[in-house]
């Protein structure tokens, strides 16, 4: 199995992970006071922040483009209530993983910092006999990115639109109708420095690097429907381009990693192969 030349899977949970990340508090605070705003765009901003948080999961369609002309699409639950996860189904050959699963979509896991993948059990090889393949979220983002995920820089989408909220320049592009909601468009472009696990992710060597291309800023839409929700949560990052649409907010399944003895762990080859 060569992961260094079938990486677009691993790109994927990368990207789903920045989607969601956010200004850590001393951003905020460094960003607060250059802002000059409109009282009507931080109130909104103000109450789905909060109604989000509060809210901690929902229903999510979600679609990540690596810049390699196959869009990788996936649907299912996301979590931000007790810690960051997610599990969900995905295709299969846009995110370059026939090698392991026959079937059209194969499953994905996000729990406790670690990326899970439903495999066809193989015959030989790292994956002889197991259900599930397994990668650190360290491979992905680095080391320093790992630790600032585990000390909470940014893992859930109130806190993207905290990034939005702080961010010094921010576009009120009027009304439009998404999935058929009435929303408001509103448009930042916010410095990578002050973004959560960016700043620390997109570390030289880090897989997150090699897709982004090093980015400098991310653009950030958001569509905020009449109950004061997110409906849409559309970021640019350099090659990467991600967009969730939010549905059923709340009262979601409690997401579990699968058994350890079903699992094979594939993070040490992942890191290898990204330096040979």
């Amino acid at each position: 199995m060569k992961l260094k030349h079938t990486a677009a899977w691993v790109g994927f949970t990368a990207a789903a992970l920045v989607a969601t990340s956010a200004c850590g508090a001393d951003s905020v605070k460094q960003a607060a006071e250059a802002v000059d705003k409109t009282d009507a765009i931080m109130a909104a901003l103000s109450r789905a922040t909060d109604r989000t948080e509060k809210l901690g999961s929902a229903e999510v369609k979600m679609t990540t483009d690596l810049g390699t002309g196959t869009p990788i699409a996936m649907d299912g639950t996301y979590s931000w209530g007790d810690g960051l996860a997610y599990d969900v189904e995905m295709d299969t050959a846009a995110s370059q993983m026939q090698s392991v699963q026959d079937d059209p979509t194969i499953r994905a896991l996000f729990v406790g910092g670690v990326y899970y993948y439903d495999v066809d059990p193989q015959v030989s090889g790292p994956l002889k006999g197991k259900e599930w393949m397994s990668v650190n979220a360290s491979a992905l983002v680095g080391e320093s990115g790992m630790a600032s995920l585990s000390n909470g820089g940014g893992s859930n989408p109130a806190e993207s639109l905290k990034s939005l909220r702080y961010a010094k320049d921010v576009d009120d592009l009027g009304t439009e109708s998404v999935n058929g909601q009435k929303a408001t468009h509103y448009r930042a472009v916010i410095d990578a420095s002050r973004v959560g696990v960016l700043q620390n992710a997109n570390e030289e060597g880090s897989l997150l690097n090699d897709m982004t291309g090093s980015i400098s800023s991310i653009t950030m839409d958001v569509w905020l429907g009449e109950k004061d929700l997110p409906v849409r949560l559309k970021q640019d990052m350099g090659k990467v381009k991600v967009t969730m649409d939010f549905n059923e907010f709340g009262a979601t399944a409690t997401i579990k990693a699968p058994p350890a003895a079903q699992t094979a762990d594939m993070t040490q080859m992942l890191k290898d192969s990204q330096q040979s």
